[in-house]
């Protein structure tokens, strides 16, 4: 046995077939071996799933600390790095239990971000399901955003600066809007409100 030089708190386990287990101090101490101890088959077998699991929860911890994500993409994102289906769904449930994801705050997390960005609730939506947020959690998450009239009212004042479009203009800023995630009752409204009527013919040309 020797001290990882890579990652501090790991142990290599060399094992006389040339193969080279990866544990933590934590499995020395439960399985309270030392070099030179024979392993029988079932003993061996216990040590590479603790190894396994720890390992996993490593993992875990290091891409939670790298950034936000929701459980369905950390279990993934574990997969892919060659831990069982198993193993990745104890590591998540582990940080569940930790409080360190939590896919409910997360969530409302994107929302604000995304509502920060002028984005409207078909578009979050959108970015809620490709980050994994499940859907149970949607509603509760939208409430951080906020009131739709404002988001749309204030990208319209701060591409016009006052002054009037013209036809091609509000063209292209009802496109924008639209492909923000916002309704197009609602932007119609909006130009309504800065004396602008849009009528659906405007549709045709988008």
């Amino acid at each position: 046995m020797e001290a990882s030089r890579h990652k501090k708190g790991r142990i290599l386990v060399f094992l006389e077939d040339g193969a080279c287990l990866k544990v933590t101090e934590q499995e020395l101490l439960d399985f309270g071996f030392r070099s030179g101890d024979e392993l029988d088959t079932k003993t061996l077998e216990r040590l590479r799933e603790a190894a396994g699991i720890s390992n996993t929860r490593a993992a875990a911890a290091d891409l939670i600390g790298k950034r936000a994500m929701s459980r369905r993409d950390l279990e993934r994102k574990l997969q892919e790095k060659g831990a069982s289906e198993a193993d990745a769904r104890y590591a998540a449930d582990w940080l569940e239990a930790i409080g360190a994801i939590n896919d409910a705050e997360y969530g409302a997390a994107l929302v604000r971000h995304y509502g920060g960005m002028g984005y409207g609730p078909a578009r979050i939506k959108e970015k809620l399901y490709e980050k994994g947020v499940p859907r149970e959690l949607w509603e509760e998450a939208l409430e951080e955003l906020p009131e739709n009239s404002g988001q749309i009212d204030a990208f319209l004042a701060s591409k016009l600066r006052g002054r009037a479009p013209d036809e091609k203009e509000k063209r292209r800023l009802t496109n924008a809007l639209l492909r923000r995630g916002f309704g197009w009752d609602e932007v119609r409204a909006a130009w309504g409100r800065l004396g602008n009527e849009a009528g659906e013919d405007i549709l045709d040309d988008l």
